[in-house]
């Protein structure tokens, strides 16, 4: 039996109950006045984690790695592992009675559910797999979602609705799928972070009230694009590399290819990641809607600072649902550092 699943299961005979992801919600409902409906939400988000974790582990073993064949909405070749995590989501809240809405950076347009409303007040936006390109060599990959409230009553939401401003989200989060699966989520009063025990089903808090360090000591960066960038980002990512102001020792790198597991890297011990605008693509890669204001969210909540380099990005204007954005976020005075150097101030 496993080392933690014995420990949860000693635990519940001494009375001490492992707080479960449910229970959790339940006892921060009153505190953070998130309603039953919600509360609900982030519960089913919980479950679409259990289930892509589960196709993750036997991936290899029944024929689900590599490619469809299909391009999607965004330009990229469609892994069959997007595919079945996008369906997952899709099967998971249609008959849920949670939203009316959802979006998903894989479909070129939202899914509008007419049966769940009025009762559903919610819009779930999400990225079904992040760092998908690591599917294929057994490395980490994520989930991403952010919740939106519908604003009317009287009718159900539109397209346009789901596109909407950072500073307007009520829940955003991630799921990571590493050597544990992890659920970290903030409803705008910080942010708390469950581990899946597997040998009970449960996820377990393990990350309460998570708080960034103002500074870090790495940094996470495609340096394959180097030659792509600014020449203040060439500098700021150069002088990483010379020393840290507090240690005097350089940034170490650290980069997985998974926004997810780099961010989530930094959210735990600190340092900055960056995925900035390029000469010739100046408006960036990342989905403002589906990977840079949930996680932007999250790391605010945490302490942190997220930018596109000369704003932050929950005041960025949403104008497109797939709208791309450049991402820069971390220890605040990590990303302070990057700001300066890419307005030229540095």
């Amino acid at each position: 039996m496993p080392t933690l699943c014995k420990t949860v299961i000693l635990a519940f005979t001494m009375g001490q109950f492992p707080l479960t992801l449910g229970r959790f919600i339940i006892q921060k409902q009153a505190d953070t006045g998130a309603t039953r409906e919600l509360s609900g939400l982030l519960a089913q988000i919980g479950l679409v984690g259990k289930l892509i974790a589960q196709d993750l582990r036997r991936a290899g073993l029944i024929n689900i790695l590599g490619t469809t064949g299909e391009i999607n909405v965004q330009g990229e070749t469609v892994k069959k592992l997007d595919e079945i995590a996008n369906e997952t989501f899709l099967k998971a809240f249609h008959h849920s009675g949670l939203v009316c809405a959802l979006a998903s950076e894989e479909m070129e347009k939202p899914v509008l559910l007419p049966e769940n409303w009025p009762q559903a007040k919610y819009m779930l936006l999400f990225d079904p797999l992040d760092g998908s390109s690591n599917t294929d060599c057994n490395m980490p990959l994520g989930t991403i979602f952010s919740v939106l409230k519908s604003e009317h009553k009287d009718r159900m939401p539109t397209e346009d609705e789901l596109v909407r401003k950072g500073t307007e989200q009520v829940a955003a989060g991630y799921l990571l799928y590493g050597s544990s699966t992890m659920l970290v989520y903030t409803v705008g009063q910080g942010v708390h972070g469950f581990t899946l025990e597997p040998g009970i089903g449960e996820y377990l808090l393990s990350h309460e009230q998570i708080r960034m360090p103002a500074r870090g000591k790495v940094y996470g960066v495609n340096e394959g694009n180097y030659h792509k960038w600014t020449t203040g980002m060439k500098k700021y990512v150069d002088d990483l590399k010379i020393q840290d102001k507090a240690t005097g020792r350089p940034y170490s790198v650290r980069y997985s290819g998974c926004l997810v597991a780099d961010v989530h890297r930094i959210l735990l011990g600190g340092g900055i990641y960056l995925y900035p605008g390029e000469l010739n693509k100046p408006e960036g890669k990342l989905r403002l809607l589906y990977e840079a204001n949930p996680l932007a969210w999250v790391v605010e909540q945490a302490g942190g600072r997220a930018s596109t380099g000369t704003m932050r990005i929950l005041d960025v204007e949403a104008k497109q649902l797939h709208q791309r954005v450049p991402l820069i976020i971390g220890s605040a005075e990590d990303v302070r550092d990057a700001e300066r150097h890419l307005q030229g101030q540095a």
